[in-house]
C-alpha cells in the first residue's frame, strides 16, 4: 500500500473518530447530574430566577437541537460561552494554550534527540555496564510519579538551595526562562525513560536483522549501516510513544501546570471542574481529542513511512 492511499485511510478514519468524540463529549456532559441553572442561582434560588437563567443558557431548548447548534459552531471555533464568567469559551482556549505550547515544544525539541542518543549508546553497547546502568536509571527514574518528582524538585532547588524559581506565580514564561527548569525536568524525566528503552530495543532488533546482514554483505561502512539503515527502523516503535507523550504534553500537563502554578490548559481545566463551567470542560474536551486523533495520525503516516523495507539501497 501506498503512503498516499494509507494517509487517505487514515484521514478519513480520523474524521469519524472526531465526530464520534465530539458526540460522546456532548452527551457525556448533558448527562452529568445537576443543573446548572439551579447551581448558578445561588442558595434557596427563586424558581422564576432559575427559569430566566435556564433560559438564558438556552438549556430550555431540546438538547439535539443545542447540540446541531453547537455542532455547526465548532469549526468556526466557537464552543459557547462560559456559565461563570459569560466570556467566550474559546478566550479561555486562547489564553491557556500558549504557555502549555511553550512547555510542550521545549520538552520535546530536548525529548527526541536525548531519548535517541540515549537508545543508540544503549543499543550499541548491549549488555555492558553502560548498558546497564542505562537501564537501571531508566527503571527507577519511570516508577516516579510526576508529582512527588515535582515537589522534591522545588524542596531542593527551589527552597533549600534557592537556586531556581519553585513556581512560575507572577513569571512571564518567555522573559524568565528560569520558571521553566523545573517544569521541564519533571516533563522530560519519564518520557525519556520510556521512549529511549523502545529505540534501544528497536535498534537492537534492526542490527540483528536480515536487511542490516545485506547492507554489510555489499561492503557498506558501518556507520552508514548503523545510521543509514538500522536507525530509521529502529525510530519506528518509538514515534507512536512520540506521539502518546506528545498528546499528553498537548492535553495540558494537569500535574505539572497545577503544582508549578503555570496558566495552561491544565489550570484551565482545574478551574472549570471546580467552578462546574461545563461549557468550558467540553470545549476542553473536545480540544483535546481533536489533538488526540490528529497526533495519532501523524504518528500513523510517520510509523508507516519509517517501516522495515525488505530492500536495501546501496
Amino acid at each position: 500500500m501506498s503512503l498516499a492511499s494509507y494517509a487517505a485511510r487514515r484521514v478519513a478514519l480520523g474524521l469519524v473518530q472526531v465526530l464520534a468524540v465530539v458526540t460522546l463529549v456532548f452527551l457525556v456532559v448533558q448527562a452529568l447530574p445537576g443543573d446548572a441553572a439551579v447551581a448558578l442561582a445561588g442558595d434557596n434560588p427563586d424558581p422564576a430566577r432559575i427559569a430566566q437563567i435556564r433560559a438564558a443558557m438556552d438549556l430550555d431548548r431540546p438538547a439535539p437541537e443545542r447540540f446541531l447548534e453547537w455542532l455547526i459552531a465548532l469549526p468556526r471555533l466557537d464552543f459557547g460561552v462560559s456559565l461563570v464568567s459569560g466570556r467566550p469559551v474559546a478566550d479561555f482556549l486562547f489564553g491557556g494554550i500558549g504557555p502549555t505550547l511553550l512547555l510542550a515544544a521545549l520538552t520535546l525539541a530536548l525529548l527526541v534527540p536525548i531519548s535517541v542518543l540515549v537508545g543508540v549508546l544503549a543499543a550499541l553497547r548491549e549488555g555492558s555496564l553502560l548498558d546497564r546502568a542505562l537501564t537501571s536509571i531508566s527503571v527507577a527514574l519511570h516508577s516516579i510519579p510526576e508529582f512527588a518528582l515535582a515537589v522534591v524538585l522545588i524542596a531542593v532547588f527551589g527552597v533549600q538551595l534557592t537556586w531556581l524559581p519553585p513556581t512560575a506565580v507572577g513569571a512571564d514564561l518567555l522573559a524568565q526562562p528560569a520558571v521553566l527548569v523545573l517544569p521541564l525536568v519533571v516533563l522530560l524525566a519519564r518520557p525519556i525513560c520510556s521512549i529511549s528503552r523502545l529505540v534501544r530495543a528497536g535498534m537492537v532488533d534492526a542490527l540483528a536483522s536480515d536487511y542490516v546482514r545485506h547492507a554489510r554483505r555489499l561492503g557498506l561502512g558501518e556507520t552508514r549501516v548503523r545510521f543509514a539503515h538500522a536507525l530509521p527502523n529502529a525510530l519506528a516503535p518509538a514515534v507512536q510513544q512520540v506521539a502518546r507523550t506528545t498528546d499528553w504534553l498537548l492535553g495540558g500537563v494537569i500535574v505539572v501546570e497545577a503544582v508549578f502554578v503555570i496558566p495552561g490548559l491544565g489550570t484551565v481545566l482545574v478551574d472549570a471542574v471546580a467552578a462546574r463551567d461545563l461549557p468550558v470542560v467540553q470545549g476542553l474536551a473536545v480540544v483535546f481529542a481533536v489533538t488526540t486523533v490528529t497526533v495519532n495520525l501523524l504518528a500513523d503516516l510517520v510509523a508507516f513511512r519509517l517501516a522495515p523495507r525488505a530492500e536495501v539501497v546501496a
